[in-house]
């Protein structure tokens, strides 16, 4: 899926052999990996951080690094020069999900085999594919072990897997508004959006590439998602029943075709955007990727799972948050403390929802500089 970058992304190759594992048991490749990095990596390549981004972000974590980026970072208010995750101290890095559609491999890529768009021909991906494409990339970077592992909400997923999967190359890590698995509510949420987006008259089984791709169904999936990410509290003070201020009193008023209120103008000028910049068939395998997470596999204790954990760890949650509850977070911490573990936890009383994460905290930021910056006890 082309795009205009204006930033630089770079890019790692492997498995051209399709010697991939993936956690179903399938080979598979080649793999790219898009992503960036900012900063630098000291001679003891022992101050990278790995930031993971949500469900659908990029690489692109902050403009504040490069005085000629004009494109804002998904993590602006956090990451930079003399920020929380200072980048004049640590090496940054941030990789785009496997599945994805900002330049690591996806449904949108070549399949080398039909010189075609994958589609659906792609494999089903897991949270734990998606851990596993990225310690392909830490390794080729030669780094041994992370200074920390940094991700909220599908990132806090693929955090808390890199903590049980690959614990020896964790110095801490840090879970934010997530959970070790996704509740009914949320998967029901995101079946309603791919059910959208199959519906859609473009969407011809997945092969739209050569033709219209299925905008509607895209923009309704994430319209449907969007609500989950904001807070009662906050739609009531940014929206309330406010009707379009260029809405006259008229039968146009009482319409279908046309939003009434502020909220929902707000929700499709949400879908519009969203289409712009991803790929339906994309959103279909990352959505369906968190909705099978849980880090128990369904069957296993959540405690006996968190004993793999050999890092520090910071859980945070936000109280107004309802896509994963803070109740949801406790459960990962109750389940390191049951095991002795170092473990920190903040409940921060944010009005923003799921959302709070990505708007600036200074809360938040104070916990994560602090904690990044505590040496481990020995």
């Amino acid at each position: 899926m082309g795009r205009n970058i204006p930033y630089d992304i770079k890019y790692y190759i492997f498995s051209q052999d399709k010697s991939f594992e993936l956690e179903s048991g399938k080979k598979f490749g080649p793999i790219t990996v898009a992503y960036e990095t900012y900063g630098t990596l000291n001679e003891q390549k022992n101050n990278a951080i790995l930031l993971i981004h949500a469900l659908t972000g990029d690489t692109h974590v902050t403009s504040d690094y490069d005085k000629d980026d004009k494109t804002p970072g998904w993590w602006d208010t956090a990451v930079g020069k003399g920020k929380a995750i200072d980048t004049e101290k640590y090496f940054v890095i941030c990789s785009n999900c496997f599945a994805g559609c900002m330049g690591t491999t996806g449904p949108a890529s070549t399949n080398p085999d039909t010189d075609k768009p994958y589609g659906l021909e792609f494999p089903l991906t897991t949270v734990r594919d998606m851990v596993s494409v990225q310690k392909q990339l830490i390794d080729f970077l030669g780094i041994k072990k992370l200074k920390c592992i940094m991700g909220g909400s599908l990132g806090g997923m693929q955090v808390l897997e890199w903590s049980v999967l690959y614990p020896q190359m964790l110095e801490s890590a840090i879970v934010i508004a997530s959970a070790y698995k996704t509740s009914p509510q949320i998967i029901a949420f995101g079946e309603v959006g791919r059910n959208a987006i199959m519906a859609d008259p473009n969407f011809k089984n997945g092969n739209y590439y050569d033709g219209a791709p299925p905008e509607k169904g895209l923009a309704i999936a994430r319209m449907a998602a969007h609500i989950t990410y904001l807070s009662r509290d906050s739609m009531e003070a940014k929206f309330g029943r406010d009707i379009k201020k260029d809405l006259k009193e008229s039968d146009e008023m009482y319409g279908f075709f046309g939003p009434m209120f502020q909220v929902e103008s707000y929700l499709r000028y949400q879908g519009r955007k969203f289409v712009q910049r991803f790929d339906a068939n994309s959103y279909l395998y990352i959505t369906k990727a968190m909705d099978l997470y849980d880090v128990t596999s369904g069957k296993n204790n959540l405690t006996e799972v968190i004993n793999k954990v050999q890092c520090r760890m910071l859980v945070i949650s936000f109280e107004s948050d309802w896509h994963f509850r803070p109740s949801e977070s406790w459960e990962i911490v109750k389940a390191m403390m049951n095991k002795g573990k170092e473990i920190s936890y903040v409940n921060i009383n944010s009005p923003y929802g799921h959302d709070a994460f990505l708007i600036k905290n200074v809360e938040m930021e104070k916990v994560i500089s602090s904690f990044i910056n505590t040496k481990r006890d020995k």
